[in-house]
């Protein structure tokens, strides 16, 4: 058999040319349509209640300013109890994530299933102990009668809908574990609609005060609530999974739980503190951190979109046992955290000249703020990578290490927050200690991320 003739030379040049190299077009990594898929509507619902909040506020402060500092503070107490039970969401999310990437969808619709009746007993257990104590945990904030009285009003109201809004909370981890972020979109968006609506027709229309601006959110959190179970029974009966209680899923989720409850306590207490220290350097200085915290609160929102969509992908892969893959996803979310970490920064360095007019601030305050802001642009590249890489591990179901770096990151804050108190500093060093609390949960996040012990596989994290 003759051997084949070899290839024809490709023809060179002609005379006085130059070969140019043809580059291969350019390749999106395969995991950003996903991740955008996820991510995009989850900073959509995540920024939709803060922007219908503000609505409420303005609709009760046409009240006047005692029943607008009420709603300040219950509101601020509903939302340290929103902040402890964000775990309903995290941890529905990766245990759901993992069933899934198994292939085990009845068993993922069964730990959903756990999750909502763990938001449910939790919320009847909130609201049995919170509706007596409403007026000393009130009066911890330290009001005046009149707010105080208006506050204890709104909180009484509202813990009637707490088993519905941690209900939403379990629904919202099911649907993101089961890759579904545009569902919780279109119920976070209806239900806030729809509170707005009631709000002012409650409260302007049939003059029921700040009780109206509390029956108004109860039946928008109920209905949300409805909306889920709605749509995790459907799931369950098409599944053919028991929609009824399972102590040993329950006990499971629980214990989960826990160390997330740690981790987010420990977090709380960092800009709880902040803000207190902000409070007693005097009213120019709180309002500065004000202004800077409403700005890093909105970029937050952005980059937590990127760690719901960790959350969720991480766990299918590992569910799946697809360790390259989840270590794959990994890497690129990261890259995506800091670069938008440096172009949200970018971003707010352009608007210093802006916020101060935006937010009509006194010149003393002017004076403050643009430094905060800088300091708060500089932490975005690494925030962008600590939000991620905090909903990797998530995901992962390695709660134990984050609760664990969680303290260790706070033990370094109280550190530089006791020094800027000694040392009478001003409201920049106080971010720059908040900083510095960044970095320690950089370290910490960046130091586990590059090993191999989070990377457990397996439809249940053991």
């Amino acid at each position: 058999m003759p051997s084949p003739a070899p290839p024809s030379p490709a023809p060179g040049p002609a005379p006085g040319q130059i070969r140019r190299r043809r580059l291969p077009p350019a390749r999106r990594n395969p995991h950003d349509a996903e991740i955008l898929r996820l991510a995009v509507p989850a900073f959509g619902a995540l920024i939709a209640e803060p922007l219908f909040l503000f609505a409420d506020s303005v609709i009760v402060g046409r009240l006047g300013t005692t029943p607008l500092g009420g709603l300040g503070v219950a509101s601020q107490a509903l939302t340290a109890l929103v902040g402890i039970s964000v775990f309903l969401a995290y941890g529905t999310t990766a245990a759901v994530a993992r069933q899934l990437g198994a292939g085990h969808r009845e068993a993922a619709i069964r730990q959903g299933i756990d999750g909502l009746w763990l938001a449910g007993i939790i919320g009847a257990v909130v609201l049995a102990a919170g509706w007596p104590l409403a007026p000393q945990i009130v009066h911890a904030f330290g009001g005046s009668p009149g707010v105080s009285g208006e506050a204890v009003t709104y909180l009484r109201i509202s813990l009637l809908g707490a088993p519905a809004m941690l209900v939403v909370l379990a629904g919202t981890g099911v649907l993101r574990g089961l890759q579904d972020t545009r569902t919780p979109l279109t119920v976070a968006v209806a239900a806030n609609v729809a509170n707005v609506a009631l709000n002012a027709f409650l409260v302007l229309g049939l003059h029921w005060g700040i009780a109206g601006s509390a029956w108004g959110t109860v039946c928008a959190q109920t209905a949300a609530a409805a909306a889920y179970l709605a749509m995790v029974a459907r799931g369950a009966r098409r599944a053919e999974v028991g929609f009824s209680p399972d102590l040993t899923g329950l006990r499971a989720a629980a214990v989960t739980g826990v160390s997330l409850v740690v981790r987010t306590i420990a977090l709380q207490a960092v800009l709880i503190v902040v803000t207190a220290i902000a409070a007693r350097q005097g009213n120019a200085a709180i309002a500065a951190h004000q202004i800077a915290f409403r700005a890093w609160t909105l970029l937050a929102f952005a980059l937590d979109a990127i760690a719901i969509a960790a959350q969720a992908i991480t766990g299918r892969y590992l569910g799946a046992g697809d360790v390259a893959g989840a270590r794959s996803a990994t890497n690129r979310m990261i890259g995506w955290g800091v670069i938008y970490g440096v172009v949200f920064g970018i971003v707010l360095v352009a608007a210093v000249p802006l916020l101060p007019a935006v937010f009509s601030a006194a010149p003393d305050v002017r004076r403050l703020l643009p430094a905060v802001l800088l300091v708060a642009a500089a932490q975005q590249p690494v925030a962008g990578v600590v939000f991620v890489l905090d909903g990797v591990l998530i995901g992962a179901g390695d709660q134990d290490y984050l609760a664990l770096a969680g303290l260790a990151a706070a033990a370094v804050f109280a550190v530089g927050a006791a020094l800027v108190i000694g040392q009478h500093a001003g409201l920049v060093a106080l971010w720059l200690v908040f900083s510095l609390w960044l970095m320690a949960r950089f370290v910490t996040l960046i130091l586990r991320a590059r090993s191999s012990q989070w990377l457990v596989t397996g439809a249940v994290r053991r």
